[in-house]
């Protein structure tokens, strides 16, 4: 007999445990494993509600945009605030619409907590994208994070951090800025 298996995106935990329900009332018998919803520094709302509801169901997560569609990469702290020409957000733009409104680059608390996360990143020696991978990987309920390359070296810096260990007193400094600054890009 063929398994099948079901996966949902851009879940509330509402609609998570109505789904839940609804397929228990059907009889459905493929199961779910995962939800894909976005997680990263700047967008922590899978922990309000949501985590619990994986955890209680046996759910994963599918963490898309670890990166923040490349700001958690500082390169766009410039003082332009529109990064390199060759930036993800520059060569796509308008082709985005849900990204660029949730990331707003010209956000004072996103600008500060990216300078913050940038600065933890420089305090122990690893890039800022290293930093906003292996805090996304290291959450126990995280089976695998979604991003982009378009260059070998972003995918090195990835790949280090599924390497890397996070000290607590690096997610000490994390929750500290995530305090200040609670999801500035919901």
């Amino acid at each position: 007999m063929l398994e099948r298996y079901i996966g949902l995106s851009n879940e509330a935990p509402y609609d998570l445990m109505k789904f839940l329900q609804l397929s228990k009332d059907f009889q459905l018998r493929s199961k779910l494993l995962t939800v894909q919803n976005s997680y990263n520094l700047l967008c922590r709302n899978f922990d309000s509600g949501l985590a619990e509801c994986c955890h209680h169901e046996r759910i994963s997560l599918l963490a898309y945009s670890p990166m923040a569609m490349g700001i958690l990469s500082g390169k766009y702290n410039s003082s332009d605030d529109c990064g390199p020409p060759e930036a993800r957000m520059n060569l796509f733009n308008g082709r985005y619409s849900e990204g660029e409104s949730q990331y707003k680059l010209q956000s004072p608390k996103v600008k500060l907590a990216v300078k913050e996360y940038t600065q933890i990143a420089a305090k122990y020696g690893i890039s800022p994208a290293t930093l906003a991978i292996a805090f996304v990987l290291r959450h126990p309920l995280v089976a695998l994070a979604v991003f982009g390359a378009t260059k070998s070296w972003q995918l090195c810096e990835v790949l280090q951090a599924a390497r890397i260990h996070l000290p607590e007193e690096i997610r000490v400094e994390i929750n500290d800025v995530h305090a200040r600054y609670p999801n500035p890009c919901p």
